[in-house]
C-alpha cells in the first residue's frame, strides 16, 4: 500500500506542464488463459483529491498508443480495455503519463425517456431500464403491473431480444429475478407470481448513474415488497441492481454488460429462500419470434436445450434467429466464482412447452436445489455478465469471455518515476 501511496502522491503533485512524462508504468499478464477485449482494472489506493490530468498508454515496441481509461472512484480502480487478443502467458505494457491532452472517446450514453432509463452506443440501442409503472394488456389485471426490469435489450443489429407480459406469462418482465418460493415468519411470499398477490419487486429510485470512456451504467434500489404481514405493506428486501455496459469499441459486434445485485433484509429474523426451479439470480425471458424449431442452448458442461433445464453451470449460450444480418443472435449469460452455488443451476423450458411451441425461458437460479437463508441486515451478492452478440458464438469462445470475468488478467505496477 506505501508503495502505490507514493505513486499516487506523484501523480497528484505533477503539474500540466510536464508533458510526456511516466507517472507509473505498469504490466497486464495474461495468466493462463487467452484473452479477448476484456475489462482490466488498475487497483489504487483512496482517491480523494483526484489525479490530475493523464494518459494511459500502451507500450509497444517503444511506440506508445493512447487508449481510453477510468477512475472509478468507489471501487478505487482505474478500468480500461485490454484491447484484441492477448496470448495466455504473455505480458503487456502501460503508462500513465502526465498530459492535459484528452482522448476523442465515444461513451456509451444514458437518457431518461418514456419511464424508462436508456443507454445506447452511436444512437444504437443497448438496453432499456423501465423504473416507471408499466401496466398489463387491456382487460388483463392491473395486478400484473410491474417496473424495475431491463426491456427492451437489444443485440449489436437492433434486434429486440426480450419479451414481457407474455399471455401466458404475464407476470414476464424481459430480464429480472424475483424470488419465487419464500418464507417470513414461517409465512409463504411469493415475489414472482404477480398474479398470486403475495409481493412484488418495485423500482424505488437511482443511487447512482455513471458515463465515461470505458463503461456507463446505473445503480437502482429496488424494493421487494410483502403484501399479506400486516395491515400494511412491509419492505422484506432492499436491492441495490447495478447495471454496467463496457465500452468494447466502434467495430466489436457485442455489448457486453455486467449485472450486480446487493440485497439485504430489514426483517427482525429475515427471510428464507426456499429450494425452487424458479426464483432470484438473472431471468430472461426471450423474444416471441424464438421457439423450439430456431433456438438452441449449450452450457460450459455441454449440455443443450434438452439437457441443461437442472443442471449446473459456469455459463449458457442462448440464441435464436433473428432479422440481423448474420441471421442470427443471442445472449452468453455467464455466473461468478463467488456467487451462491457456483456453478450455478439453471431453470431451461422443456421444448415441447407452451402448447407445443417451445417458448424459450432461461434462468440462473441459486436455489434450485438448496434452500438459502438471508440474516438480517446482512447484505448477499449475485454477480453476472451478460454478452450479447449477433451471429455465432462457440463454446471456445464462451469460454475465453468466462474467463475473462471469473479469471480477470492481472494488472501489476513495475516501476514509478
Amino acid at each position: 500500500m506505501k508503495y502505490i501511496l507514493s505513486v499516487l502522491l506523484l501523480i497528484i503533485n505533477v503539474s500540466c506542464s510536464t508533458q510526456d512524462q511516466d507517472l507509473v508504468t505498469f504490466e497486464v499478464n495474461a495468466g493462463a488463459y487467452d484473452r479477448l477485449d476484456c475489462p482490466v482494472s488498475l487497483d489504487l489506493p483512496t482517491l480523494q483529491n483526484g489525479i490530475g490530468e493523464f494518459q494511459l498508454v500502451e507500450i509497444i515496441k517503444n511506440v506508445r498508443k493512447q487508449l481510453p481509461s477510468q477512475i472509478d472512484v468507489k471501487n478505487n480502480k482505474l478500468w480500461f480495455i485490454l484491447d484484441g487478443a492477448t496470448s495466455k502467458e504473455t505480458s503487456r505494457q502501460f503508462a500513465l503519463i502526465a498530459t492535459s491532452e484528452k482522448n476523442n472517446t465515444e461513451q456509451i450514453e444514458i437518457l431518461k425517456k418514456d419511464g424508462g432509463l436508456q443507454l445506447t452506443f452511436k444512437e444504437n440501442p443497448i438496453l432499456n431500464y423501465q423504473f416507471e409503472m408499466t401496466y398489463p394488456p387491456k382487460g388483463v389485471d392491473e395486478k400484473f403491473k410491474k417496473s424495475g426490469f431491463l426491456h427492451p435489450v437489444y443485440s449489436p443489429g437492433g434486434e429486440v431480444l426480450t419479451r414481457i407480459q407474455a399471455p401466458d406469462h404475464y407476470h414476464h418482465y424481459g430480464i429480472w429475478g424475483p424470488w419465487t418460493k419464500t418464507h417470513v415468519d414461517g409465512r409463504a411470499v411469493d415475489f414472482w407470481n404477480l398474479g398470486d398477490e403475495q409481493g412484488t419487486v418495485l423500482f424505488k429510485n437511482f443511487l447512482n448513474e455513471a458515463q465515461g470512456d470505458i463503461f456507463s451504467g446505473f445503480t437502482a434500489l429496488q424494493e421487494h415488497i410483502d403484501f399479506g404481514a400486516t395491515k400494511e405493506n412491509r419492505i422484506a428486501l432492499n436491492e441495490e441492481l447495478e447495471v454496467k455496459i463496457w465500452n468494447l469499441g466502434t467495430e466489436k459486434n457485442s455489448w457486453l454488460v455486467d449485472y450486480t445485485t446487493s440485497i439485504e433484509s430489514p426483517l427482525k429474523n429475515g427471510i428464507l429462500f426456499d429450494a425452487y426451479r424458479y426464483g432470484g439470480g438473472i431471468g430472461f425471458r426471450a423474444t416471441e419470434k424464438w421457439h423450439k424449431d430456431n433456438t438452441s442452448v449449450l452450457t460450459s458442461e455441454g449440455n443443450d436445450r434438452l439437457t441443461a433445464d437442472g443442471t449446473s453451470a459456469k455459463w449458457a449460450i442462448i440464441e435464436g434467429a433473428s432479422e440481423t444480418k448474420e441471421g442470427r443472435s443471442g445472449i452468453l449469460f455467464m455466473g461468478y466464482p463467488d456467487n451462491k452455488e457456483f456453478p450455478e443451476p439453471m431453470r431451461v423450458w422443456p421444448i415441447d412447452g407452451n402448447g407445443g411451441r417451445g417458448d424459450l425461458f432461461f434462468e440462473f437460479c441459486p436455489i434450485r436445489h438448496v434452500e438459502w437463508k438471508i440474516e438480517s441486515k446482512k447484505e448477499y451478492s449475485l454477480n453476472y455478465r451478460m454478452l450479447i452478440f449477433d451471429g455465432e458464438m462457440t463454446a471456445e469462445q464462451a469460454e475465453m469471455h468466462w474467463q475473462a470475468f471469473g479469471n480477470p488478467p492481472k494488472a501489476t505496477i513495475t516501476s514509478n518515476n
